[in-house]
């Protein structure tokens, strides 16, 4: 999982096995049937449609592009409109970055799994962090009790930060880190921890989510109201762009839009409308859009319908292209460029027969190297009964290994492009997003168009159908409502200390103990007065953390000020 479904999104994924049937409950189990009388049943109900309900047709042949102009639909790969890819070469020469989530326990416990991933081969760090740290919690805060490090590492302070990445050059790594609400907080720590290890913050690398809009729409992990929440992404891109210019300030996130249950247009036009929003905020904050465009980047979920996915992938670079140069002006080659890392999708893990999910999980990773994507995280097999083991997350990580080295398909970039099928698919999906986009500009904007719940009630509404086609057999899913195991094994899961807990309360508030509260106190002040007086946050925000300013006094120094979120209804 990535910037991404842990927490929020693991009821999601546990929601299949509510389908779990016995075997025994007439002709939706299949353990004993006829395979002819199967296969018939199958092709009845079965139908030629995108999970976005694209109807796909018997053939497809050079009259569906009749008309089509491959020059200014496709181009060539690294160039615009960039539907066959961000660079000339794409993998020929540098395969997508392998960067295995992971985040559990304490600091010290997922330092330790990075190490493992590394020395397996991985070629990036992302991190995830338990539902405290993403709220803006202290562990020993009450609304923590039962969270800490469940879902994530747990993260109160600098000293974690320490111990998280002990022993880690990052000066030559890249970190994802997958946070939105805290997302300042955290990037802020780990610039910390690099300088205090002589790394200069000019050669820090990676992404920080800070997608916040997401939340209101699919997940959940806000603090603030939707607009101070977009005053502190652009004082992120404003502080970065001066101090950090080699980090990319938001992973602009479908995932959670798609594990939410939207469709795979839902997904990329959502997301984009969201972009826009952003890149809209900070223009009107005063910032050049060549300044911060360059280094914003998206995250797409990756689903099993491939060709759908590969569209999706193609049209969303296309849209974001014309988006950037005709409606914000864009000068900057790179403004324009959909850079993006995907992950599988964790809401089509199933808890049953759990070991199939490799096979659903290189189909996806699959598609997202067909769709050229610049770094891949892979979901264990097992993590629809919980965080993944060891043994699951070498395997999904031997999978992007196996499709990378065995496999051909980097040889040569977009090599789906030019069929009539996917380039008809392609336009298809790309026409429906743009009607999506239209309406979202009716509404007036990414943010009106949360605040009035339209996102959100298109979400559930696809889920709906979703979820009712699952339950009717029209759609199969693959040991849940056929192809069922009578006798399901029980598979290893992930352990999780109890101990944990009283560990991490321990830890922070030692750290309260032995600092300068004084010091403390007078910058939580300067923030606060920052906050009231419109400077940029991440100064004031930067030396209290310095002092060891906890991130839950840091977050209720803000709160204080912009309150906190309740949603409608």
């Amino acid at each position: 999982m990535h910037a991404t479904c842990k927490g929020a999104c693991h009821g999601i994924r546990l929601s299949l096995s509510s389908h779990v049937r016995t075997g025994t409950e007439g002709p939706a189990s299949t353990g004993n049937l006829d395979p002819f009388r199967l296969l018939s049943l199958i092709m009845s109900r079965s139908k030629h449609e995108t999970e976005s309900g694209i109807e796909i047709e018997a053939n497809y042949g050079p009259e569906r592009l009749e008309g089509w102009d491959p020059v200014e639909k496709l181009g060539s790969p690294g160039e615009a409109p960039f539907t066959r890819g961000v660079y000339n070469d794409m993998y020929r020469t540098r395969l997508w970055t392998m960067r295995q989530y992971a985040g559990f326990g304490t600091a010290a416990a997922t330092n330790e799994r990075f190490k493992f991933l590394l020395k397996a081969g991985q070629t990036g760090l992302s991190c995830a962090f338990d539902l405290p740290t993403q709220m803006g919690f202290d562990s020993d805060h009450p609304r923590a009790e039962g969270e800490v490090g469940k879902v994530g590492v747990a993260i109160d302070s600098i000293e974690d930060m320490k111990l998280l990445f002990k022993d880690i050059p990052l000066d030559t790594v890249t970190t994802s880190m997958t946070i939105n609400s805290t997302a300042a907080i955290l990037l802020l720590l780990y610039q910390l921890v690099a300088e205090e290890n002589g790394v200069s913050p000019r050669q820090l690398r990676g992404t920080v989510q800070n997608d916040i809009l997401k939340e209101y729409v699919a997940r959940g992990t806000y603090i603030y109201p939707p607009r101070p929440s977009m005053r502190l992404i652009t004082d992120t891109f404003s502080y970065c762009h001066e101090n950090l210019p080699n980090w990319n300030t938001i992973s602009i996130s479908g995932y959670h839009i798609r594990e939410a249950g939207s469709t795979a247009v839902q997904e990329i036009a959502f997301t984009i409308a969201n972009g826009i929003a952003y890149v809209q905020a900070a223009i009107d904050a005063g910032l050049d859009v060549d300044d911060f465009a360059p280094r914003l980047s998206f995250f797409w979920n990756a689903h099993n319908n491939l060709f759908e996915e590969v569209a999706k992938f193609r049209a969303s670079r296309r849209i974001w292209a014309k988006v950037m140069s005709e409606r914000f002006g864009a000068k900057d080659k790179r403004s324009l460029l959909l850079r993006f890392h995907t992950q599988t999708g964790g809401s089509t893990l199933t808890a049953q027969q759990p070991e199939i999910n490799i096979v659903r999980v290189a189909v996806q990773a699959l598609a997202a190297v067909l769709g050229g994507t610049q770094s891949l995280h892979t979901n264990g097999f097992d993590e629809a009964l919980g965080l993944p083991t060891a043994k699951a997350a070498k395997i999904a990580l031997r999978t992007q290994q196996i499709i990378g080295h065995e496999s051909g398909v980097v040889d040569t970039p977009d090599p789906l492009g030019g069929s009539y099928f996917v380039e008809t698919l392609t336009d298809q999906v790309e026409e429906l997003a743009w009607n999506y986009l239209a309406k979202v500009d009716a509404l007036g904007g990414a943010v009106n168009a949360i605040e009035s719940g339209y996102m959100q009630d298109e979400i559930e509404q696809a889920a709906y159908e979703y979820a009712k086609a699952v339950d009717s057999n029209s759609k199969i899913i693959v040991g849940v409502n056929e192809f069922i195991d009578e006798a399901p094994e029980s598979p290893e899961v992930f352990p999780i200390d109890p101990a944990l807990q009283a560990h991490q309360v321990a830890s922070v508030r030692a750290v309260r103990a032995t600092r300068d509260g004084i010091a403390v106190s007078d910058a939580l002040a300067d923030l606060e007065k920052n906050a009231r007086n419109g400077g940029n946050l991440l100064y004031p925000m930067k030396e209290a953390l310095k002092r060891r300013a906890t991130l839950g006094e840091v977050s209720d120094t803000l709160r204080s000020v912009f309150g906190a979120y309740q949603p409608r209804g």
